[in-house]
């Protein structure tokens, strides 16, 4: 089985699922990190509820690895307080922190893979470049679109619910992007890349 929940051994990487948590967060834009993980713990029958460095945390078997699996919950543009602290204390170097976001300059449902890179104007990945000190650190991006026109106000588009059409994209997209984080564990940036980067 390729997820499972684990409790021996060390972690070897963190999984970085961003997101707000909170009812009125649940189905936004924003959210495409924890809707992966949710994804990834009802179709694997884990759990993540251990509250440890201001996350839900689980150690989970992921892409052959000991992996944390991490749903930051102090509001996203802090994620890289509960990134930064959870590598840490065990001592991951950047490079094994894996995230998985969202971003408004790809088309819906796409899949971008990168080991590293500025932020783009994402508040969450900003933050997890300031508390790891780098930006030399793997991601996988789904794609959320661009707002309708210029004058559309981000932060609302961000915080923005997904309507029905729009989660029959997205739900395929995510299993994907948990395809993908898996591929990065295990064989690393370039052949995720190589695989997942339309």
């Amino acid at each position: 089985m390729l997820f499972k929940n684990t409790s021996a051994g060390g972690v070897e990487w963190l999984l970085v699922c961003l997101g707000n948590y909170g009812k009125r967060y649940e189905n936004t834009r924003h959210n495409i990190g924890f809707l992966a993980a949710e994804r990834l713990i009802e179709k694997n029958d884990l759990r993540c509820n251990r509250l440890r460095f201001r996350a839900l945390t689980e150690v989970i078997d992921f892409g052959g690895a000991k992996v944390l699996l991490m749903l930051p919950q102090t509001y996203m543009n802090l994620s890289g307080e509960a990134a930064g602290e959870a590598a840490r204390f065990y001592k991951i170097p950047p490079e094994r922190v894996l995230v998985i976001s969202d971003d408004v300059s790809l088309p819906l449902g796409k899949l971008r893979v990168r080991g590293s890179g500025s932020a783009g104007g994402h508040n969450g990945i900003k933050n997890l470049i300031a508390h790891l000190g780098t930006d030399r650190f793997p991601r996988v991006k789904v794609g959320v679109g661009a707002p309708p026109n210029p004058e559309y106000d981000m932060v609302d588009w961000v915080i923005g619910s997904f309507s029905a059409d729009e989660r029959k994209v997205i739900d395929p997209a995510l299993d994907r992007a948990l395809d993908a984080a898996a591929c990065v564990i295990a064989h690393g940036v370039t052949e995720a890349q190589n695989r997942f980067n339309g």
